[in-house]
């Protein structure tokens, strides 16, 4: 059976790790192939993973400064162009202030994000449903 494998890091304008390393070492620990970008990823570099790793099933996003929107202002063109073509799954504080605007996930999901995860506990369930729910792909036919 082939080893599933995710893309992770931390969102362009943050460096914070310690979050970032203990998911790394979570889905490793239940094995996962973890393509572990670490943090101050743009989005372009995302795209990058994804083009060295085509077989990766989702793309996880952390930030922890609350900057993550302005982070991913590229990234529904990156998807739109086939640079990122899985899920991208983010979570972490995803907005500035002790106030919390539920519109901001909305923003995020206008953006390009496929799923919010508040609970990095849950990342394994989130993933194992995206993956019982994701189209098969079609067979190449050779044209004569």
């Amino acid at each position: 059976m082939q080893q599933r494998k995710i893309i992770l890091g931390v969102a362009a304008s943050d460096a914070h790790a310690v979050a970032n390393h203990l998911i790394a070492h979570a889905l490793r620990g239940i094995g996962y192939t973890v393509v572990n970008l670490g943090t101050c990823t743009p989005v372009e570099e995302f795209a990058e993973a994804c083009r060295e790793h085509p077989d990766a099933e989702a793309v996880v996003i952390g930030s922890l400064n609350g900057h993550i929107h302005e982070d991913l202002r590229d990234l529904a063109a990156t998807k739109a162009e086939g640079a990122i073509r899985c899920p991208v799954i983010v979570g972490g504080n995803l907005s500035v202030g002790s106030k919390k605007d539920p519109a901001a996930l909305e923003r995020l999901y206008r953006l390009g994000v496929d799923r919010i995860v508040n609970d990095p506990a849950a990342l394994p369930a989130v993933l194992d449903e995206l993956r019982a729910t994701r189209p098969v792909a079609e067979p190449l036919l050779a044209v004569s």
